[in-house]
């Protein structure tokens, strides 16, 4: 029987050439595993991370893979092998990092989306993660990335820093509107998944402390769909834990679809897109806070900087810490919840080095954290609230004054 790769690209040569997906199961599902078949033509119907080939791993290593997962979302069959569970599973990778046999991978949607993008009778976006900085080589300009992903189907492009500046306004005027005494404190953020979920499903008792903020990904996809009700919304970017996100009850619906860096580089490969060498097509519009938003320290840095430019005379200022990489982020709040307070802001990234870390980067997470840094750098504008296309899109969002975002929004707001 053919290898799950061969399946994959046989797919995915089909799909970019517009070939019927009927066709191919008709002729080829006797060569093919029918479970790894219905994972690539349905993955709505599975978990972000799948089990593909036989588990040949002694009982002793499978039950590494089942302790590993720090969301219960593993557990040992009788007859042998694991079954991962859709809806506890987060996407975090940290068991296909700790599979001996190779049998765990991430999701791959590529099928269904760029199938729905090409048939799609509305306006398709892609929204792209601000950690895609240098990710297809770095002669890929944003402007020329926009450019590609119209030669794929979509019809724009938006860089989701955009929304970062929106959620660092919310973020910055939150922490000023709540912390009033020296015993308080903030965490964000609200951009990482993996941290999210730890909070939520490990550690409930310090929700309190979290705002009710969607992430940027979800904010885009509220935006665009409420601008324009019939669009298509797929978020690429370098996380597998996006692709858990877009599928909770009460965020579904704003992003239709999550690819990672590594499937749309398998897109621009199977139709040999070369995105260094195509024209710009350049109309970003974030500020520095947004853009930095991709690697460990950029959120704080962000919310600091916005807090203190929104309110320089407020009682206390911004001290922040940071975590990157599940052991790191645990080890920081069982340091909060002992009573080892040394900040007032803290964040936490599920990756080590924040999103340009992400298990689906293409580049390794320094030359990323140089990238985004450099990006940032080139920004007109240093924060969200001296960048006047963020004023101008909450305007048009129906936020007279950014006060406004404090209150209940169906587009920025979380009630977790």
């Amino acid at each position: 029987m053919a290898t799950f790769n061969e399946l994959y690209k046989k797919l995915v040569s089909q799909t970019v050439n517009n070939s019927e997906i009927n066709d191919f199961e008709k002729d080829y599902i006797d060569q093919y595993d029918n479970n790894q078949l219905d994972c690539l033509l349905n993955p709505e119907k599975h978990p972000p991370v799948w089990h593909v080939g036989e588990c040949s791993c002694s009982p002793e290593q499978q039950a590494k893979c089942v302790e590993c997962c720090p969301f219960d979302a593993i557990k040992p069959l009788s007859e042998g092998g694991i079954e991962i569970s859709a809806e506890k599973c987060v996407g975090c990778s940290l068991c296909i990092d700790n599979c001996k046999g190779k049998n765990l991978i991430a999701s791959h949607d590529i099928i269904p989306a760029l199938r729905a993008v090409r048939n799609n009778p509305g306006l398709s976006y892609a929204l792209v993660a601000p950690a895609f900085l240098g990710q297809f080589s770095k002669e890929v300009t944003p402007g020329k990335l926009r450019t590609a992903l119209k030669q794929i189907g979509f019809d724009g492009m938006v860089e989701v820093s955009l929304f970062a500046d929106i959620l660092t306004l919310k973020e910055s005027l939150e922490f000023n509107q709540n912390i009033s005494k020296e015993t308080d404190y903030q965490l964000t953020s609200c951009c990482c998944p993996i941290w999210i979920a730890m909070i939520r499903k490990i550690y409930n008792s310090l929700m309190p402390h979290v705002p009710g903020s969607v992430s940027p990904m979800i904010a885009s996809g509220r935006t665009i769909k409420h601008l324009h009700p019939d669009a298509m919304t797929v978020f690429i970017g370098p996380c597998i834990a996006k692709k858990s996100e877009a599928k909770e009850p009460d965020l579904v619906g704003a992003i239709d679809y999550v690819l990672t860096f590594k499937e749309i580089k398998d897109i621009f490969d199977a139709l040999e897109i070369d995105p260094s060498k195509l024209e710009e097509s350049d109309k970003d519009h974030s500020s520095r806070a947004g853009r930095i938003y991709a690697r460990t320290g950029g959120v704080s840095e962000a919310v600091k900087l916005t807090a203190e430019r929104l309110n320089p005379e407020h009682s206390i200022s911004i001290r922040t810490q940071q975590a990157d990489g599940i052991p790191a982020c645990k080890a920081m709040i069982n340091e909060l919840i002992a009573g080892n307070i040394n900040a007032n802001f803290y964040e936490g990234m599920g990756c080590v080095g924040g999103c340009v870390g992400g298990p689906k980067s293409i580049i390794d997470r320094s030359s990323g954290r140089q990238n985004v840094n450099e990006y940032g750098d080139s920004a007109a504008y240093p924060t969200p609230i001296d960048n006047p296309y963020v004023i101008e899109l909450l305007h048009r969002l129906g936020f007279d004054t950014v006060e406004s975002l404090l209150e209940d929004s169906e587009i920025f707001t979380r009630h977790f």
